[in-house]
């Protein structure tokens, strides 16, 4: 398949369009109808209902396998460009906020850096089509276990850091004295829902045999103060590594004893690293 038509496809199903998909890529309307038609004619399927504007069932099924294939053919693009280009131009890292801690902002450059804090998932495609030269992912995983990773792109992931995780309550919490809790004890309470801020309820959810943990408030952002604020103020619990969630204002941090997990932290990158990315590569996976 012509990949300038399946990108075309791909923005009219996503726009229900084809004048806003013709305003957005920069053709005529006219264009958008012919690359459509050629896509069409080539898999010998209609892909779309033309009032309303929708996929049909040949074309949900093409969708499926057209976000990867063009994500993989821009991963291609960027890697070539990327060993074509000048050397050193400094360093962008993309990073989930949890992956953040305080050993890895000791070890940034001093100048020359660009730091963008992405929602986890957004992480390995960042660095896949060069809109990072480094990525940090995290999640929660029993100790030494690697995480699981989308398969965008070829990736080279390695091991960044490991450390305990705890269960941040406010300080007035009837369990917020105890030494250590237990998961699973906690699968009824009220959680906050903070995909991109803490760590995943679907990561508790699965070290708990996929049972549990409603969602009481959800938050959609990256910001950690505002998500330790809510645990603060209860409107719900939440799960960070041990050295985030240790004297957050007007909460405790309880570690977690059972089952036997870590927060775990991985670097992402495509091809060898170089420069200011192989420098701080070495250093925090050393």
């Amino acid at each position: 398949m012509d990949p300038h038509l399946l990108r075309t496809y791909v923005t009219v199903a996503r726009l229900a369009s084809f004048s806003e998909a013709a305003r957005e890529l920069g053709y005529t309307q006219s264009a958008v109808s012919q690359h459509i038609q050629a896509l069409e004619l080539d898999l010998g399927a209609p892909l779309l209902t033309r009032r309303p504007v929708a996929p049909t069932a040949a074309g949900e099924r093409l969708l499926e396998h057209a976000g990867p294939l063009l994500l993989r053919l821009d991963a291609a693009r960027a890697d070539v460009v990327r060993m074509a280009s000048a050397p050193e131009h400094g360093l962008t890292l993309a990073a989930a906020p949890t992956a953040l801690a305080a050993r890895v902002l000791a070890a940034l450059p001093a100048a020359g850096v660009t730091l963008r804090v992405l929602a986890r998932d957004a992480i390995p495609a960042a660095v896949a089509t060069g809109f990072a030269d480094l990525g940090l992912v995290d999640g929660l995983a029993a100790p030494s276990d690697p995480l699981r990773l989308p398969d965008v792109a070829p990736l080279t992931t390695r091991g960044a850091g490991e450390e305990p995780v705890c269960v941040l309550l406010p300080a007035g919490h009837p369990l917020a004295r105890r030494p250590g809790l237990r998961l699973g004890d906690l699968a009824d309470a009220r959680w906050l829902d903070a995909p991109d801020a803490g760590l995943p309820l679907a990561h508790l959810r699965a070290a708990n045999g996929g049972r549990g943990f409603r969602t009481a408030l959800h938050y959609d952002g990256t910001d950690l103060h505002t998500l330790t604020s809510l645990a603060a103020a209860g409107r719900g619990l939440t799960l960070l590594p041990r050295s985030m969630a240790t004297g957050a204002p007007g909460t405790a941090a309880v570690p977690v004893i059972e089952p036997r997990v870590v927060h775990r932290t991985e670097l992402v990158h495509t091809g060898a690293p170089r420069g200011a990315a192989a420098r701080l590569a070495d250093v925090l996976t050393g």
